[in-house]
């Protein structure tokens, strides 16, 4: 799968997304190592601590059916700037990221950035940091 495919996938899950106090809608679509496609939306709660972000919902959907190497993950919000992932969203990406992972970063259809892990998130904390020495 493409770049563009994987930002379309994402612009469609953005519809999905449920979202009464903010109203900010968010979509994302990631690629597994094998090629397997998962999307999700945004789910914002009343009590906010326990909302959760589109991306988050992607990954943990892909986890929870036995896919833990991700490649690739597009993100969209509103689509006259671009929508950075939240701080959380790039700690869970981290742990999942396969060495090549790329996150794309997505305007529009047509606008959209593709940065490496480490550019949006520089001295992550990952299992390393947890390795005795």
């Amino acid at each position: 799968m493409n770049y563009n495919d994987l930002v379309k996938k994402a612009i469609e899950a953005k519809k999905f997304a449920y979202t009464p106090y903010s109203n900010f809608k968010v979509g994302a679509a990631l690629i597994t190592e094998d090629g397997t496609v998962y999307t999700g939306a945004n789910i914002e709660n009343a009590s906010y601590g326990a909302t959760n972000c589109a991306e988050r919902t992607a990954i943990f959907k892909a986890v929870s059916e036995g896919h833990t190497k991700i490649k690739a993950l597009a993100v969209v919000g509103d689509e006259s700037q671009y929508t950075y992932p939240c701080g959380i969203c790039r700690q869970v990406m981290i742990e999942f990221a396969t060495e090549d992972f790329k996150i794309i970063i997505v305007k529009n259809k047509d606008e959209y950035m593709v940065k490496t892990i480490e550019e949006i998130l520089p001295g992550a904390f990952t299992i390393e940091n947890l390795k005795k020495h």
